[in-house]
């Protein structure tokens, strides 16, 4: 048997003098009519509530349909998801029930995210969609596998279990999306990208999302990628239009616990998100803000899945208005009405910063973003403050009337 490693010959570039924008003459499509899309997508479209496409949507919907290889890359709550997802679907052939499209993402939460999308776009298509992630019944997966499924949209782990126990048939994968794609080829996901990729088709298509793509990620790319388009935003664009960026300067880190509770009443206005750096730190506020009677929720990585999915069920419907959560939740995860993020810890990277505030002012609507900074987190603050080219002033007494 031929070694199923090697793939195609990639075409390698030097991508160190790469402006952040599009690799070549990408046709910009103003409306969703005009992309030639089936009748029955369409619908969905317009029934999930979209009017117009957003820029990146603009630009990616097409070539990606063309079957390019395609990385996309624009600011969190622009419709990414969207993005690919109605890709997928207009290339999709239902009347095989084959698995077509595989789906990758970090996090099990934006995997069964990324499957309500697909589920909502493509209600009159008659797809199937089933998410694939740790945590949940091997049965229950194995079961929905062998029915057949044109996408599976789910985490590495559990999907290279599938794939290698030959319940996930690859052999009629056309597309492999990488969602939070800098994410994915980090440490932690990178070999097991990798054995998935091992098993697809030769010709798989590949296409690359995320809000940030650091070089070494963009070099990487090379590997596995043929003559991509990028479609990448200048960083200076990243900056979160529509969100509002504040500091409270705290001398002692016990004193974020004050400031926390005096903002609580600004929080329940709308709903918040709480971002903390570790998961014992999530666990502590957590118990430390119930113990003075507040109404909190939390999660993170450790949580039994079922206990985080009602927790995400019980946040999105709004029945719990304040979530304390570590970075699991910075990615993609989208609930309308989160309109205030704060930073009860400084995140440990540039990047993590705009994932994590833009969990607020999702497609253009309003957001506050309240980072609390210890003086020797000042430095780090500016640091943000000049890679993103944004403002953060120090926090107004008015905070609650711009949320």
């Amino acid at each position: 048997m031929e070694d199923i490693r090697v793939r195609r010959v990639v075409q390698t570039e030097d991508l160190s003098n790469v402006e952040f924008e599009t690799s070549e003459d990408v046709e910009v499509v103003p409306t969703f009519d005009n992309m030639g899309l089936r009748e029955e997508l369409l619908r969905g479209i317009y029934a999930y509530g979209f009017e117009k496409p957003s820029a990146i949507q603009q630009r990616s919907i097409k070539p990606i349909v063309k079957g390019r290889d395609v990385i996309a890359q624009a600011q969190s709550g622009t419709g990414k998801t969207a993005t690919f997802s109605i890709a997928i679907l207009q290339s999709l052939d239902t009347t095989v029930r084959e698995s077509q499209v595989l789906c990758l993402s970090p996090t099990r939460e934006l995997a069964t995210q990324i499957q309500k999308v697909i589920l909502a776009l493509g209600d009159f298509m008659n797809v199937q969609c089933h998410a694939c992630i740790g945590g949940t019944n091997l049965g229950e997966d194995i079961r929905k596998l062998d029915y057949g499924q044109h996408v599976v949209s789910g985490t590495p782990g559990r999907v290279f279990d599938m794939i290698r126990r030959r319940v996930l048939r690859t052999r009629s994968i056309k597309m492999l999306v990488l969602d939070e794609a800098d994410e994915m080829l980090n440490k932690g996901f990178k070999e097991q990208i990798y054995d998935v990729y091992r098993y697809l088709p030769p010709a798989t298509q590949v296409v690359l999302i995320s809000a940030t793509l650091p070089h070494e990620i963009l070099e990487m790319t090379s590997k596995f990628m043929t003559d991509p388009i990028r479609i990448l935003v200048k960083r200076d664009e990243l900056t979160l239009e529509g969100i509002k960026q504040f500091f409270v300067a705290v001398e002692r880190e016990e004193w974020k616990f004050d400031t926390l509770c005096d903002l609580y009443d600004t929080l329940t206005i709308t709903q918040a998100v709480i971002f903390c750096n570790t998961k014992r730190k999530v666990d502590w506020l957590t118990e430390k803000m119930r113990e003075a009677n507040f109404t909190v929720s939390s999660m993170h990585g450790d949580m039994p899945q079922k206990e985080r999915d009602a927790i995400m069920k019980e946040f999105r419907s709004g029945q719990s208005r304040v979530l304390i959560t570590t970075d699991v939740w910075a990615r993609g995860i989208d609930v309308q009405q989160v309109s205030l993020v704060i930073n009860y810890d400084l995140p440990n990277n540039r990047e993590l910063y705009i994932h994590r505030i833009g969990r607020s002012g999702r497609f253009g609507r309003k957001g506050v973003a309240i980072n609390f900074v210890k003086s020797d987190d000042i430095r780090i603050l500016r640091d943000i403050e000049q890679y993103y080219s944004t403002q953060i002033d120090e926090m107004p007494m008015n905070v609650a009337d711009l949320i």
